[in-house]
């Protein structure tokens, strides 16, 4: 019975972990659309953001190379992110 307790607990707690992690990704994601929608700048309406296991990856098209740069470390910022991968492309027409 004792086993069977420690088994169910242990699985508990494996269960709330990788929740937290899932969590974690999802409130990211939603600090780094809020800062870059924030930015006059950058003006991230457009810009895709993703996020696996705390690294944000930026993706779309962006009018500056100076916003690109921009983009990049507003969302290296955001406490809790790990690593920014910045695949947006420059392009002066974009929205």
């Amino acid at each position: 019975m004792i086993w069977l307790r420690i088994l169910i607990c242990s699985a508990c707690l494996a269960l709330a972990a990788f929740a937290q992690t899932a969590t974690s990704d999802d409130h990211l994601y939603d600090q780094v659309r809020i800062k870059l929608a924030q930015d006059i700048q950058v003006n991230g309406g457009a810009i895709e953001v993703r996020v696996k296991d705390a690294v944000v990856t930026l993706i779309g098209k962006i009018r500056t190379e100076k916003a690109k740069s921009k983009a990049e470390k507003i969302a290296g910022k955001v406490k809790g992110v790990k690593k920014v991968v910045n695949e947006l492309v420059v392009d002066p027409n974009a929205p």
